[in-house]
Order: structure tokens, then C-alpha cells, then sequence
């Protein structure tokens, strides 16, 4: 309203022709869309530069909070992984020989006893007066021999009546001996140190020959074989260490060596047998638990790094260091991996900090904040 106000006292003013005004008027009505689709492109133009401008000024600002560590040079052990089964060292059935019942059980489930221990007792009775007959059978054998030979020493008797006595002495004796091998065999005793396994059998059961009592297992050392791939036959030797873990037991590892290797290599697998001890005086490992071997090739001192640390892009690998606040990313060589290990042949040096946690959300020269690792 301002400006046709004014622009009418111009026109009185300087008394602007009407005809005039009427072509000033369309002129600048024929004008006014292009100024204003000028205006639009001018704060369209604006608006769309201004907040990249602003975003790319926050990303310059920003700070990554990242995990460090410092590479180290440690030991890396180069190892042959297989598969194996746990074994006693010596394990055995217990079984009668003789059949007859049983009078006493002394043990239990899973008990530990030493060699000669008493297991099962038979009932023994017929066998226990056999032996008592025939010691006194025995001992009027070797009376009566005593007095033939002293009568011989007389010239009262002949040598043939007392060597058919002494022959008789040694029957007996002979005889005696058998009744007490029977007698004993109705004692049923542990043959070595180890574990007994689950009971068969009751008091006042009758067993025959040849039935299984229960089960020993020596475990005071227990035997592994696994195989590994021919081409490790001239790496793997008797005397060399191993290591050994099961689910059981996570944060333990157990350790034993290579007691001999299979001349033979399987033709279908192409694969070697190898077998190895572990010493279990404690009796944690036991027969049949399945165990992960790493058989020790060589021990050495190399720069490694955590893996999470390694960044792979096509066929290369990088990590990121930190320098005065600012990431900064280095291609490396890596070398031999482990489970959650890598050797860094080159692009690193000993001691020097590399990101473990955030390195995705890095680029050069990115401002980083380190946060304190916890164990």
C-alpha cells in the first residue's frame, strides 16, 4: 500500500500522462513471474547449500570413541589341529572264571582301588574243605615218606617203596595246588590301580564263567590317537608336545607328548595315526571324552596383533593407528592367524596403538577418544 501510495503522489507530482501510466503498469505486471521464479531458484539454491556446508563442518568436528591396544611381540606357536578320542591306559572287563554265587560285593559304583583290592567273593565252601582234605592228605604223605627214607637209611625197606612214595607226595601236592588256584579264583581281585565302572552284579546272584562284573580303567595316564593329513608325517615325531582341551573343562588345557606314529598312512584318508599320552592323576580326563589336539611345530617370537584389529578391503589388509588424537590408517602384511591372533609381517612396529573397537566409523585424520579397556 506504501508504494501505490507513493507511486501516486509521484504521478501528481510530475502529472504522468494517464496513457503512460497504463503502459508502465503491464510492463511491469509482464515482469514480476520472471522475478519471482528468480527469488525461488536464489533461497532454493541457499537452502540446499547451507546444511551440507553445516554437515560437512560437524563431520570435520566430530570425535569416534575408539579401543586401543598396543602390538607386542609374543610367542606364536605354529600347531596341527585334529580330532581324538580319550582312552585308558590299561582297561580290562572283570569277569568270573568259575560259576558258582556270589556271597559278597566289595565295591561300589565309580570306586578307586588299588591292585589286589578284593572285589567279589564266590561262595567257596566245597572248594575251602577240598583244600583242608587234601593239606592233611599231604602231610600224612609226608610223614609216612619221612619214615620210608629213614628205614631205607636202616636197610629195612627198599628205594622203590619210597620213591612210589614220594611220587605219591608230589601228587598230592600237585593236587593241593589246583584245589587252591580253584579257591582263589572265587576271589575275584583288582588286576591294577584304577576306576571301577557300574556294577552287574548282587549278592546271592549266580554267575557263569566268562560274565562281566564290572569294568577297570587305569586313567592315571590316558592314551589319545588322533590322524592328521599325510603331509605332516615328517613334522610329527615321538617326544613332541601337544595340547589338549575339552568342552568340559573350557579354561583348561591339558598337556601331554607324542608316544609313537603309525608306519602306515591310511590309502582311502591319506591320513597318519598318531597316538599320544596325558598324565591324569587327577582323573579329570576320562575314557572316551572327545578332546581338540594342537600339536606343537615350532614356537616363536613374532609381532602380532588382535583380529578384530585387521581391516580387509579387496586384497589388501589395514588397521588404524592413533597419532597426536587423530586416526591414521596403515596397510599391513599379515601372516599365520589363531583364534582371535594375527602375526603382522610388516606395516607395524612393536608397541605401537591400534584400534580394536570402532575402526569402522574411521577415516583419516578423524579425531578419536579412547576409552579404557576393561578386563
Amino acid at each position: 500500500m506504501k508504494y501505490i501510495e507513493h507511486f501516486t503522489a509521484l504521478r501528481y507530482i510530475y502529472r504522468v500522462p494517464k496513457s503512460e501510466e497504463v503502459v508502465m503498469s503491464s510492463s511491469m505486471k509482464s515482469r514480476l513471474p520472471l522475478l519471482l521464479i528468480f527469488a525461488f531458484l536464489i533461497v532454493l539454491i541457499a537452502y540446499i547449500q547451507w546444511p551440507e556446508a553445516e554437515v560437512q563442518q560437524k563431520r570435520h568436528q566430530r570425535v569416534v570413541p575408539v579401543k586401543v591396544t598396543e602390538t607386542k611381540v609374543a610367542e606364536f606357536k605354529d600347531v596341527i589341529a585334529a580330532i581324538g578320542s580319550a582312552r585308558a591306559n590299561e582297561q580290562v572287563l572283570i569277569t568270573s572264571k568259575q560259576a558258582d554265587l556270589v556271597e559278597e560285593v566289595a565295591f561300589q559304583d565309580g570306586d578307586i582301588v588299588e591292585q589286589g583290592a578284593i572285589l567279589v567273593k564266590l561262595n567257596n565252601q566245597e572248594e575251602r574243605a577240598k583244600v583242608k582234605e587234601l593239606e592233611a592228605n599231604l602231610a600224612e604223605s609226608v610223614s609216612q615218606l619221612n619214615r620210608y627214607q629213614d628205614l631205607l637209611k636202616k636197610k629195612a625197606t627198599s628205594t622203590s617203596q619210597v620213591d612210589e612214595q614220594e611220587a605219591k607226595t608230589k601228587a598230592i601236592a600237585a593236587q593241593l595246588a589246583s584245589a587252591k588256584t580253584q579257591l582263589n579264583d572265587l576271589i575275584i581281585k583288582a588286576p591294577f590301580d584304577g576306576v571301577l565302572g557300574f556294577r552287574e552284579i548282587s549278592v546271592g546272584a549266580y554267575v557263569k564263567s566268562g560274565d562281566v562284573i564290572t569294568s577297570l580303567d587305569d586313567l592315571s595316564i590316558v592314551k589319545v590317537d588322533f590322524s592328521v593329513p599325510e603331509r605332516f608325517y615328517t613334522a610329527v615325531i615321538v617326544g613332541q608336545s601337544i595340547e589338549a582341551t575339552n568342552s568340559a573343562y573350557k579354561n583348561t588345557v591339558f598337556t601331554g607328548k607324542v608316544t609313537s606314529v603309525d608306519p602306515r598312512i591310511d590309502n582311502a584318508t591319506r591320513m597318519v595315526k598318531v597316538r599320544a599320552e596325558i598324565p591324569n592323576q587327577d582323573y579329570r580326563l576320562r575314557a572316551g571324552m572327545l578332546l581338540s589336539i594342537n600339536v606343537e611345530r615350532s614356537v616363536e617370537q613374532v609381532l602380532q596383533v588382535p583380529e578384530s584389529a585387521i581391516i580387509p578391503i579387496e586384497d589388501k589388509h589395514f588397521v588404524f593407528v592413533i597419532v597426536d588424537g587423530k586416526a591414521q590408517r596403515k596397510e599391513v602384511v599379515t601372516g599365520r592367524r589363531k583364534p582371535g591372533i594375527v602375526e603382522v609381517v610388516s606395516g607395524l612396529v612393536d608397541g605401537e596403538p591400534v584400534v580394536i573397537k570402532g575402526a569402522l566409523k574411521l577415516r583419516d585424520g578423524t579425531s578419536v577418544s579412547v576409552l579404557e579397556n576393561k578386563a
